[in-house]
């Protein structure tokens, strides 16, 4: 390498906030996938965190008319009046919460919402409570903010859900939000109103403490289990409590990127600023849109996840059969998040020694061409998470290969 190449290589090193931070593996195995099927493999992609049903129409049709009409110009940074109203009038009609427009904030995505969240509250020294199994960017988007994430037990001996005793145990004078996700990505775990007065009453005790409730799958939900949300059941905390929540997973919206949030109005202001010199408004048309979501009709939900249930019950009643592997059933979400303990050690049929979840999720991928998400990237080893949002035949088929691969794991 020449002088002016070096000197080249050195001006493009990566700062250091991002060197404290790791590739999403949900994408990472989604990209692997994608390269092994155009490389002409049968691969059937179980990694990804999205639902195969189509955005209804009457919301399609919201963004065809927001085009036609010129609605296509810069908005409010952190949301269209409108989209405002239609979040206050949600919140108010599904959780029993009242807030205002201005505690309100649009963003585009979940993802934004949460970073632009900790951008504007968080500093050096700073810590976040997440309980583990996590959803893959909540610790990587703390660390890109200079705090620390802080891991509180969920496991499966809990069924994966956070105890009242953990979340006391990781809370230090140093913690600044704690965040809680129901239905969880990646386990589907749930919790009751119960549940979260448990947790509630620790956090009362902590008043240092902003909570960030993520809701993403709020309509995703199973076997009548009914959905709270920890600013409604606990009133205490509504005032340092990030309600988040966003159309992609139930209105099957996931290319729209439209996530928002409602809480204490000084913190809707700093997102705001941070946006106004990121990434200003989000796209006017996918707001639009999600003013027809959020206000129009939701019948579609019932079938659709009559679907997701079955589909859950199925690929359920196949890991039964499957050697190795614990499958806790889920109440919401559309994944499964599978203990694979019981391969660890074995050798799969092609020869691989399994000596982790990495090596089981990467066997499983090479010889029987199954895409799933490896625990270790959720903070939960000797695990892998499975999407069954996607088609019933190609379930089946997964389902069948899962087996056949666990089956001759335990064998060998």
């Amino acid at each position: 390498m020449t002088e002016s190449a070096s000197a080249a290589q050195d001006l493009l090193r990566a700062s250091e906030a991002l060197s404290r931070v790791k590739p999403s593996a949900t994408i990472a195995v989604s990209q692997k996938a994608r390269q092994l099927k155009a490389d002409g493999k049968d691969v059937i992609g179980l990694g990804a965190g999205e639902p195969d049903f189509d955005t209804p129409d009457h919301i399609k049709e919201a963004a065809i008319n927001a085009i036609r009409s010129g609605q296509t110009k810069y908005t409010n940074v952190d949301g269209l009046p409108e989209l405002k109203e239609a979040i206050c009038a949600k919140f108010k009609r599904d959780n029993g919460l009242d807030y205002a427009p201005a505690q309100v904030n649009v963003s585009p995505g979940g993802k934004p919402v949460i970073y632009n969240a900790f951008l504007a509250t968080l500093n050096p020294g700073d810590e976040v409570v997440i309980p583990a199994p996590y959803w893959v960017s909540y610790p990587e988007m703390a660390l890109l903010c200079g705090a620390e994430p802080v891991f509180a037990s969920a496991g499966v001996e809990d069924g994966f859900k956070l105890t009242p005793e953990a979340l006391e145990a990781a809370i230090t004078p140093r913690t600044r939000w704690v965040i809680l996700n129901s239905p969880s990505n990646p386990t589907g775990v749930a919790y009751t109103a119960d549940d979260l007065k448990a947790l509630a009453a620790v956090l009362e005790r902590h008043p240092q403490v902003l909570i960030l409730t993520d809701d993403m799958y709020e309509h995703i939900v199973y076997d009548g289990f009914e959905f709270a949300t920890l600013a409604q059941v606990a009133p205490n905390l509504y005032d340092r409590t990030l309600t988040m929540n966003g159309v992609s997973k139930a209105y099957a919206m996931t290319g729209w990127r439209i996530g928002y949030a409602a809480g204490p109005e000084k913190l809707i202001k700093a997102m705001a600023k941070v946006m106004s010199q990121t990434t200003s408004n989000p796209c006017s048309i996918s707001q639009w849109a999600s003013v027809a979501a959020l206000n129009g009709d939701h019948g579609f939900l019932k079938p659709r996840n009559a679907a997701f249930k079955a589909r859950r019950d199925s690929m359920l009643d196949k890991l039964k059969h499957a050697p190795g592997l614990i499958a806790p059933t889920p109440e919401g979400a559309f994944y499964i998040f599978a203990d694979c303990g019981g391969l660890i050690g074995k050798t799969s049929q092609g020869g691989q020694f399994l000596k982790s979840d990495l090596d089981v999720c990467d066997a499983l991928l090479t010889e029987e061409g199954v895409a799933v998400v490896p625990g270790t990237a959720f903070g939960a080893s000797a695990g892998f998470r499975l999407s069954y949002a996607t088609d019933d035949a190609a379930l089946e088929e997964a389902g069948k290969r899962i087996v056949r691969f666990c089956q001759a794991a335990a064998e060998g």
